[in-house]
């Protein structure tokens, strides 16, 4: 049975920056096992990512989708992923943006996407619902 969030649970700022700093760290890890074990650590067993209007389910849904999302962007070197360290907190609810940037060429540094993360955390300070709202898409090659 799912999880509901605790009307009493909140997350501390040190527990906040940690999930921050974990979150953003995923979607960059190169080793297939360690990315697993980062899903286990950060997402509730029944937790879901909601973005462009797909779901994914569950760890192996979770870690099939970041496994994707590291070889279409982050692998080939072309883009690093950070937040622009602007972070709200209200209760379970963890806000801020993640952000594709440009690693090489004249647009090195620059942001190339950029998306607004809403994650409603468990007691456990686990992500149980994460939702992905683009905010600046991709340019279109």
């Amino acid at each position: 049975m799912p999880q509901t969030p605790s009307a009493t649970a909140s997350a501390t700022p040190t527990d906040v920056d940690r999930i921050v700093r974990r979150y953003v760290a995923v979607w960059s890890e190169p080793d297939a096992a360690a990315r697993r074990r980062a899903v286990a650590r950060l997402w509730s067993q029944d937790g879901v990512e909601f973005v462009e209007g797909v779901q994914f389910r569950g760890h192996e849904g979770l870690v099939d989708r970041l496994a994707e999302a590291y070889g279409l962007f982050v692998a080939s070197g072309d883009y690093r992923v950070t937040d622009d360290d602007r972070v709200s907190v209200h209760g379970d609810v963890v806000v801020f943006t993640i952000q594709l940037r440009y690693s090489k060429g004249p647009q090195a540094g620059e942001v190339a996407w950029a998306a607004r993360v809403f994650l409603l955390l468990d007691d456990d300070g686990r992500i149980l619902q994460d939702y992905q709202l683009t905010v600046q898409p991709l340019p279109q090659a």
